[in-house]
């Protein structure tokens, strides 16, 4: 008993929500990030896209720059001037015109053109001509005939998800100037580089605002997912927490039973061998009361047949707690069974003090019980409760129909109610162990008789107390016996 006792402290020292709590803030933290690292991912790749359509966009424009540069103004000025000199103001003037023409329509900040000192010769913002570039490896790459993009402005980000600000987002873009070759896909020689500047800031802040449409988005996914997973957690631990606390009662009610049956055996054999030798002594008491002359002698053997009776009781309540209950059910109601007891404590209750309260709510039913058993079991019910009113109170019975638990049909439960002095909570715990009790006189069995009956009846019983407020006997029995049940659909059959 000590063993299940630890157990069951050990379940409810347990602190409550443990498998929500571990379970919910784990899943909610694995998704968060998995969510961040996606959505940062999503997005980054969102960015690369526009990135390479602004570089692509970038290269098409300079094919058709440097297609309409040289031909409308490289050819044309070396055949009608035999050099290239922008500082002068027709040559720069028609070179601009032809530029302008050409990016016209085009989402294009500026346009430069570096010579292959990477010296700016022509730029779409006059005021920079003839300054040297900077551009550096980018720049050598540029006349390698490659075409490289550099993307200005700050670009702070936290995994993968950019702060949001108001910078201003430049793409440059380095692409090689050659020459043109008529009838030709071949390039010639490379005679400088051009610097296309974009402004795509407006196309940043577009995709910021994807990203953070995709982080809200995820957001909310992850805090559906995570309610779910809370809710269905919950749910599984109150389960768990629900079964364990079952098996406990099962493991205890086990316990009980191989305790029972043991004690039962021993005291059926201890009992049948002390009934037989106090039934000797007490017919001999009998017969020496009746040959008895004197006075005294009549109180003595009075004494031992009074004793020896007292014994007897006792012994046969021993045989009643060792002895299977064999039901013998029949149709019957709880109420007659009641009216039964209370009829006999009737001038016991008088004698106390005692008030009695029915309260029947049951209606028009009917149950299998054996009614024999049932009127053993509440003479103990009713019993303690008289005796925990010494100076009088009032005692509550208290009849109806309740569902059942877990699906079961539907029982009728008594409540035996009284006024008395109450049990203490230590004391509460053990009132159905056998041998049990709190008085000078008594076997402590009644109780433990009562729910052996109980539990014959498949019902349960439950005991509410509070010290000095009374206490409160709950029976719950089933309305048909499982054996009936088996009975009455072979005979349907």
């Amino acid at each position: 008993m000590t063993s299940i006792e630890e157990k069951r402290r050990s379940i409810e020292g347990l602190k409550p929500f443990r498998l929500v709590k571990h379970l919910s803030l784990s899943s909610l933290m694995v998704i968060l990030i998995c969510t961040l690292f996606i959505s940062g991912f999503i997005s980054q790749r969102a960015k690369e896209i526009l990135l390479h359509k602004s570089e692509q966009y970038s290269l098409l424009l300079a094919e058709n720059l440097n297609h309409q540069v040289f031909f409308q103004f490289t050819l044309p000025t070396l055949i009608t001037e035999g050099q290239i000199r922008l500082s002068r103001e027709n040559q720069y003037e028609r070179l601009d015109r032809v530029v302008k023409n050409t990016i016209h329509g085009f989402d294009v900040d500026r346009v430069n053109i570096y010579n292959a000192e990477q010296v700016l010769t022509y730029s779409t913002e006059p005021e920079t001509i003839g300054s040297k570039g900077d551009a550096g490896e980018v720049f050598q790459r540029a006349l390698k005939e490659e075409s490289v993009s550099v993307l200005t402005g700050e670009d702070d980000s936290f995994l993968l998800l950019p702060w949001w600000h108001d910078t201003r987002k430049q793409l440059k873009t380095y692409l090689p100037m050659w020459e043109e070759r008529p009838l030709s896909w071949k390039r010639g020689k490379i005679l400088g580089v051009f610097e296309i500047t974009q402004d795509i800031t407006r196309d940043y802040k577009i995709i910021q605002r994807f990203q953070l449409i995709v982080a809200l988005s995820f957001m909310v996914f992850v805090g559906i997912l995570f309610t779910t997973i809370f809710i269905i957690a919950r749910r599984a631990e109150r389960i768990i927490g629900q079964r364990a606390a079952e098996r406990m009662k099962l493991e205890e009610q086990l316990h009980q039973t191989e305790r029972l049956a043991a004690l039962g055996e021993m005291v059926a054999g201890v009992s049948h061998e002390i009934r037989n030798p106090l039934g000797i002594i007490r017919s001999t008491a009998e017969l020496l009361h009746n040959r008895a002359e004197g006075e005294k002698q009549r109180r003595f053997t009075s004494i031992i047949v009074e004793e020896a009776t007292r014994l007897n009781d006792i012994l046969t309540e021993f045989l009643d707690f060792a002895r299977p209950k064999t039901l013998r059910p029949s149709i019957c109601r709880l109420e007659e069974v009641l009216e039964r007891n209370l009829n006999v404590i009737e001038a016991e209750r008088h004698k106390l003090g005692v008030e009695i309260e029915r309260d029947y709510q049951t209606g028009d039913y009917t149950m299998e019980a054996d009614f024999d058993l049932l009127y053993r079991a509440l003479v103990n019910l009713f019993a303690n409760a008289l005796q925990s009113m010494p100076e009088g109170g009032t005692l509550g019975v208290h009849t109806g129909l309740v569902n059942g638990k877990n699906g079961t049909p539907a029982q009728v439960e008594l409540r035996i109610q009284d006024t008395g002095h109450g049990i203490p909570a230590e004391v509460l715990k053990k009132i159905f162990n056998p041998f049990f009790t709190t008085r000078e006189k008594g076997t402590g069995l009644g109780l433990a008789i009562v729910q052996s009956i109980i539990d014959s009846h498949h019902g349960v019983i439950e005991v509410e107390s509070e010290e000095r407020k009374g206490t409160t006997m709950i029976v719950r029995l089933p309305l048909a016996q499982p054996e009936s049940e088996t009975q009455r659909e072979a005979s349907v059959k």
